[in-house]
């Protein structure tokens, strides 16, 4: 990979660096295309137990890269922070607007640097939000939280930014990574791979289906996984109170979703 992208793997924790400090890491579509490259990776890779974004500072991303028009660069990398099997974290170290803070919107946790600016300011730039923003800024603030935001464009801080339930944790900058990679191996170190998958796609999906499939997808989830390697792992540290050692694998052990209720419940696999 090129240095618009650093990526580094270790003791389960992928961290994702975009790295154009001098153009505050804007987006361009090479960054992009590695950036869809690197969440693939993280996807099927079992050896990764979670994923953090970030940026070389000061910025976390100002956007898209608009000084070089070569290739059209959009917020909808492939795949989806959403999407990938494994839990991943936004540490927002600095300004992230336009795509930047679309980027940060498709992933599970953001923690966010207080005195920095964010914002989706398409529409003063004569464009709509893309990268999801109309499916995930609602879901995580409101309609009208979210119809402020993108209908003005305008600007917020990070206080604004945890008030509305947009942000995780709100820190001072240099926090935001040493507290985004804590979270990350907490949740390596203590939690099942398959059950966190599962968990994190049913949440993301969730929304969309009634109580009733919810419950019902709860039900059978919990029986594949009570079947899979790790749930009988659960249950021999139980009895023998112990940690557990999970060793599970996501990408041989993910269900084979079936198609009942084709009209409400999305395909999942």
């Amino acid at each position: 990979m090129s240095s618009e992208l650093l990526v580094d793997v270790s003791a389960g924790i992928a961290v994702l660096t975009l790295n154009r400090p001098a153009q505050q890491n804007a987006v361009t579509p090479a960054m992009a295309a590695e950036l869809s490259a690197a969440l693939q990776r993280c996807d099927v890779e079992d050896a990764i137990r979670a994923v953090v974004i970030t940026g070389t500072a000061p910025a976390f991303c100002a956007g898209a890269d608009l000084s070089n028009r070569v290739g059209e660069v959009s917020a909808t990398i492939e795949p989806a922070p959403w999407r990938v099997r494994k839990p991943v974290i936004a540490a927002v170290n600095g300004h992230a607007v336009g795509i930047g803070l679309a980027l940060a919107l498709q992933c599970d946790l953001r923690y966010m640097a207080r005195d920095a600016v964010y914002g989706l300011n398409q529409v003063r730039r004569g464009v709509l939000a893309d990268g999801y923003a109309h499916w995930t800024l609602p879901r995580l603030v409101g309609m009208a939280n979210a119809a402020d935001i993108m209908l003005t464009g305008r600007t917020f801080d990070g206080d604004e930014a945890k008030a509305m339930g947009l942000a995780n944790g709100c820190l001072p900058g240099g926090e935001v990574l040493p507290t985004a990679l804590a979270i990350a191996h907490d949740i390596a170190n203590g939690a099942a791979p398959l059950p966190v998958a599962l968990s994190k796609r049913l949440l993301w999906e969730g929304l969309g289906m009634s109580p009733t499939m919810v419950g019902q997808l709860e039900t059978e989830l919990n029986g594949h996984v009570g079947k899979s390697i790790d749930g009988g792992e659960a249950m021999a540290a139980f009895r023998d109170r112990r940690q557990p050692n999970w060793t599970g694998s996501i990408s041989e052990e993910w269900p084979a979703w079936d198609s009942k209720v084709e009209n409400e419940r999305p395909s999942l696999d």
